[in-house]
């Protein structure tokens, strides 16, 4: 009983060394370039199903950079990449079809849906508006993401800093050539949900 309550503290203090609760602050010392946490990342996506629900999925194979101005956000910069054969609807079959097929991602095509930002406004109270390129489907259109600052801290596992944000994004799908479906009830608008964290390279 002892020895249990002796690795259990140190496990405690080792965990305690290794995570600190984020600031918002925009501190100079957290300027850099970030590399994307794929493991505490993910891009959910959701289309209107006949009206009746929203039929949700996501990728899991993201990547991504990003360089980080905290006294001048605007200056930031983020270059985020999909696998698009990572999609997860649920149903293994369909996420081959989806990504696979010409009628949907194309993907042996279109190998990478790719979101590089262009411009960052500043909203306050640690949100801005990020406009970027999103290429999909072989085809670049503008997007726009409302982002928020979760802050910066030291994450489990990483020895260096790491930024936190969430952001939520919508484009129509026609504006890139897929209207699968269009007909039969299958909403054209594509709702996006990102929570993502960036650590120091």
């Amino acid at each position: 009983m002892k020895t249990r309550r002796i690795i259990a503290t140190l496990a405690s203090v080792l965990l305690a060394s290794c995570y600190t609760p984020p600031v918002v602050d925009l501190a100079p010392d957290i300027a850099g370039n970030y590399v994307l946490d794929p493991a505490h990342t993910s891009v959910v996506w959701r289309i209107s199903h006949a009206g009746i629900s929203n039929y949700t999925a996501r990728f899991d194979d993201i990547s991504g950079t990003l360089f980080f101005d905290p006294l001048a956000p605007q200056n930031s910069r983020v270059d985020i990449i999909i696998d698009p054969t990572s999609v997860s609807t649920g149903d293994a079959e369909f996420d081959e079809t989806i990504a696979e097929s010409g009628n949907y991602f194309n993907a042996e095509k279109y190998p990478q849906i790719r979101f590089i930002s262009t411009n960052i406004k500043i909203m306050g109270d640690n949100r801005g508006l990020i406009t970027g390129d999103l290429t999909f489907r072989g085809q670049t259109k503008p997007l726009v993401l409302d982002v928020a600052f979760n802050g910066a801290g030291k994450s489990f596992g990483h020895k260096g800093k790491t930024l936190g944000f969430s952001a939520t994004g919508a484009f129509l799908r026609s504006n890139f050539g897929l209207t699968t479906l269009a007909g039969f009830g299958i909403g054209d608008e594509i709702n996006l949900q990102i929570e993502t964290e960036f650590n120091e390279n």
